[in-house]
């Protein structure tokens, strides 16, 4: 099955809730766990037990687990294994974007189903231009991955690149309508996923705290919404940002859930809080 397909078997399944695994050194510290590597495999065995085949979404952040250097990624890449094939996805939020045969390297690494660290799907980011995420795009047709790319990120300076505008001209085809840097990467998202169902494995970053938006979200793929919960995203801005898209929204939440820890029964509670908050149950 296709990225795309898989992600919407799991949101029927456990509903849309995407849970972090942040291993902040504060984290560490309020569930009782030391700030070395020892207390990071602890914190990442406890987060495996409690949201293995009870999350839809799994998304550990790499850079978490590589700040304790190589011992950090032996736990990054067990970690991941031990989630897979759980019924869980798992999304490696790695933020990579590169060009040539370095993009093909990152893209073999992280989404070849034959590589140690194979996840699910990877967050990437575009800014190098689109067209550098096709070794990308090529390993996700290749082995049913997915990606998520930056497009509408809801940290403060993200405007300053992403709602720039583009000047397209005639030749575009469109009449030559100015776009924003967003928009055309929503777009061309769009274009990717067209005629997938029940979606496309081509999947979007837009952030749950973002005022108005006034870019076309839907782009029949998934929509990786980070913010939600201790960020400030509520389930009701998530309602009134996506709408209509409502079905292909995984709002991510990390420290909301985290924070319950580190007994696991807390931990499924919580998650299973998160998606009735988010289903209106």
């Amino acid at each position: 099955m296709s990225f795309g397909s898989r992600a919407h078997v799991a949101m029927a399944a456990y509903g849309p809730a995407c849970v972090g695994i942040d291993p902040h050194a504060s984290l560490l510290a309020d569930w009782g766990l030391p700030d070395n590597v020892e207390g990071l495999d602890r914190f990442a065995s406890l987060c495996v037990e409690a949201f293995a085949g009870h999350a839809a979404f799994v998304k550990p952040q790499s850079a978490f687990f590589e700040r304790f250097g190589a011992r950090g990624v032996v736990v990054l890449e067990r970690t991941i294994q031990d989630l897979r094939h759980t019924g869980s996805l798992v999304i490696l939020d790695v933020k990579r974007g590169d060009i040539g045969s370095t993009a093909a390297a990152y893209a073999d690494a992280y989404l070849d189903e034959d590589a140690p660290m194979a996840a699910d799907a990877i967050t990437v980011s575009p800014y190098l231009g689109f067209g550098s995420l096709q070794s990308f795009f090529d390993v996700v047709d290749k082995n049913d991955a997915g990606v998520f790319v930056l497009a509408l990120t809801s940290n403060k300076g993200g405007p300053e690149v992403q709602q720039a505008l583009l000047r397209r001209g005639p030749a575009a085809g469109d009449g030559g309508a100015d776009q924003t840097v967003a928009g055309g990467i929503l777009t061309q998202l769009a274009t990717l996923n067209a005629g997938s169902s029940p979606m496309g494995s081509f999947g979007a970053v837009v952030g749950a705290t973002l005022g108005d938006v006034a870019e076309d979200l839907d782009i029949n793929g998934p929509l990786l919404v980070p913010g939600f919960g201790a960020q400030g995203g509520t389930a009701d801005d998530i309602r009134r940002l996506f709408g209509a898209v409502m079905d292909t929204v995984i709002p991510s939440t990390s420290r909301a859930v985290l924070s319950t820890g580190p007994d696991v029964q807390a931990l499924r509670d919580s998650v299973a809080r998160v998606n009735a908050e988010l289903v209106g149950s």
